[in-house]
């Protein structure tokens, strides 16, 4: 008898993690790397609880841009509003067709 093994149904699904999505999971990481630094170079120059509060501005701030850049979807697309319309010249288009018969 042929062994039966089990198939996992989730392979096409993005990655989630604590509600964040695919590539929008390396950018709250990005931002949590970018906050330490900044926040550590001000606490280091200038003062500790101005670079507190720089890490913990950062971070909120970053962590809401990436959770509203993610509600718009998880591919960045274009979407244009209105009405366009595109001339057609017809003309054109027949005078091709007579010029290259065979």
């Amino acid at each position: 008898m042929a062994k039966q093994f089990s198939v996992y149904k989730g392979l096409q699904k993005p990655l989630i993690y604590k509600g964040f999505k695919g590539k929008f999971i390396y950018w709250g990481i990005g931002v949590l790397l970018l906050a330490l630094v900044f926040g550590s170079l001000t606490m280091a120059l200038v003062n500790k609880y101005l670079g507190g509060f720089v890490l913990v501005g950062i971070i909120v701030g970053g962590l809401f841009y990436t959770a509203g850049q993610q509600k718009k979807g998880l591919y960045s697309k274009t979407k244009y509003k209105g009405i366009f319309l595109y001339a057609v010249n017809l003309r054109r288009i027949s005078q091709y067709e007579k010029r290259n018969r065979i």
